[in-house]
């Protein structure tokens, strides 16, 4: 059941960060869910490091949002570097 409510909340996740930052983005369900789990992680792995989180914590909603928010910058940036160089 943990993995099933991770896939739900990195979907919710996903999708508050691509209506938050909106443009023109690839993938449908699969790769939302991916970018709010991994957005989910970024932001617990920078709240180790700045002391947020202790190593049982979880990271929150909103810093959840904020990290997927810094993947999908850091994807836009990527991509447009690609298509400038194509």
């Amino acid at each position: 059941m943990h993995i099933i409510g991770m896939i739900i909340i990195g979907l919710i996740v996903g999708i508050v960060a691509k209506l938050l930052m909106p443009g023109r983005d690839p993938g449908g369900f699969v790769i939302t869910a991916l970018l709010g789990i991994a957005g989910s992680l970024v932001a617990y792995y920078i709240g180790r490091a700045v002391g947020w989180y202790r190593p049982d914590d979880s990271a929150g909603f909103i810093a959840s949002v904020i990290g997927a928010i810094i993947l999908l910058a850091l994807y836009r940036m990527v991509t447009r570097n690609r298509q400038i160089q194509a």
